[in-house]
């Protein structure tokens, strides 16, 4: 029932279409079957690793890990996170972290450094992941402590890491840490670190309402080349929010395809549970819901794939203003859909197990990660302000 009319919409081109019906399919017949592995943690690893496989072997992941010298296509990474959030929140957690994980490499690698990481992370043989928050540097990215002191030919990187995602199943982080005394952002750098690299562990695995792999790590005097560097000292700041530029527009993709989810869920509820001997698609306040929640998926889709657009046609240009309200209007508005779709649903809506259930434990997060509903506000008042010159 996913609607497919807005691949008409002139965002996108053939190869677009193409793209969205192609994976749809796929992910229809290769991950709607699989069993989901509910909260145990090793189970929940184990299955992200197999997503990653899967991804990977049927080629899906080079549209989030571009080769060498290529571009990460928005258009191409948010139709692919909005499909796979369609039929699985986990498949799409796995196939967004192998492009945040290496979004930064993607960027500023040098040649090396993309040839070494990104074809394995592409190929679905190794996994990624991106570490800049810390217990008390979520969303204030400056108030960051983790340091890396140069010592002779190398960097030696103390201080933690949390809420970081695929947190003991990843073979490299891309580490953000301070390397210099200047204040706020300035002075950050960012590191490609090995997961086997010694002084490097993982100090806590957290559970969370939609578990996925997650956890806190802890660098004791872990050592790095200073070839480990992505860039140039001092550039930490700038690559994380290039990197951020391209991926929170997916972060509403993925919420959208929650939405959609949601939606015809609650559709197909609708028209076959009888309330007071009619079925509950026939009452008005039943049909004014559904509305809301169709006119709440194009009004996202069409911010979403406008910032998407944006970053395609001008890939060295920044898009911060358009991502910012992507994410900030998709997620907060996938939150109302998907509680719309649970009170359509009633008592059986928040029953473990129920599509819906999951949705509305998937969905919080999105909220949050890659900057809060609140920093997006932030985000969109400065730029405005910044306009009125």
């Amino acid at each position: 029932m996913v609607d497919s009319t807005f691949l008409d919409w002139p965002f996108f081109d053939a190869a677009h279409k193409r793209l969205a019906l192609d994976l749809r399919a796929w992910a229809a017949s290769q991950i709607a079957p699989l069993e989901e592995p509910g909260h145990d943690l090793d189970a929940v690893d184990n299955h992200c690793r197999h997503l990653v496989r899967t991804l990977g072997e049927a080629g899906w992941l080079k549209y989030c890990v571009p080769g060498e010298n290529g571009y990460i296509g928005v258009r191409n990474l948010c139709l692919c996170r909005e499909t796979l959030g369609y039929v699985s929140g986990l498949a799409d957690f796995s196939f967004a972290m192998q492009g945040l994980g290496t979004g930064p490499i993607s960027l500023f690698g040098n040649a090396e450094q993309k040839q070494r990481y990104l074809p394995p992370v592409a190929a679905g043989e190794k996994i990624a992941a991106f570490a800049i928050s810390e217990p008390n540097a979520g969303s204030d990215v400056g108030a960051m402590t983790t340091t890396a002191v140069k010592s002779g030919g190398d960097y030696v990187i103390n201080g933690s890491k949390t809420w970081i995602s695929n947190a003991g199943i990843a073979d490299h982080y891309v580490v953000f840490a301070r390397t210099a005394d200047a204040p706020g952002p300035r002075g950050l750098s960012a590191f490609i670190v090995d997961a086997g690299n010694p002084g490097l562990s993982v100090s806590e695995r957290i559970a969370v309402s939609a578990p996925h792999p997650l956890g806190t790590l802890a660098f004791k005097d872990c050592k790095v080349p200073a070839s480990a560097m992505l860039a140039n000292p001092g550039d930490g700041f700038k690559i994380a929010m290039a990197t951020l530029d391209i991926f929170r527009s997916s972060v509403g993709a993925a919420s959208l395809g929650f939405a959609r989810r949601a939606l015809d869920e609650a559709i197909r509820q609708s028209k076959k549970r009888e309330v007071f001997g009619k079925h509950l698609s026939e009452y008005q306040l039943t049909q004014v819901k559904l509305a809301d929640m169709a006119v709440s998926i194009d009004a996202a889709a069409l911010l979403i794939y406008r910032a998407a657009w944006t970053k395609d046609r001008n890939p060295g240009g920044r898009v911060t203003r358009e991502a910012a309200m992507a994410k900030l209007y998709a997620t907060e508005e996938a939150q109302k859909v998907i509680d719309q779709a649970v009170q359509i649903f009633g008592g059986l809506g928040v029953v473990s197990g129920v599509v819906v259930e999951g949705l509305y434990r998937e969905i919080r997060s999105l909220r949050i990660y890659e900057g809060t509903s609140e920093i997006q506000k932030l985000i969109i008042g400065g730029t405005v302000l910044a306009e009125d010159q």
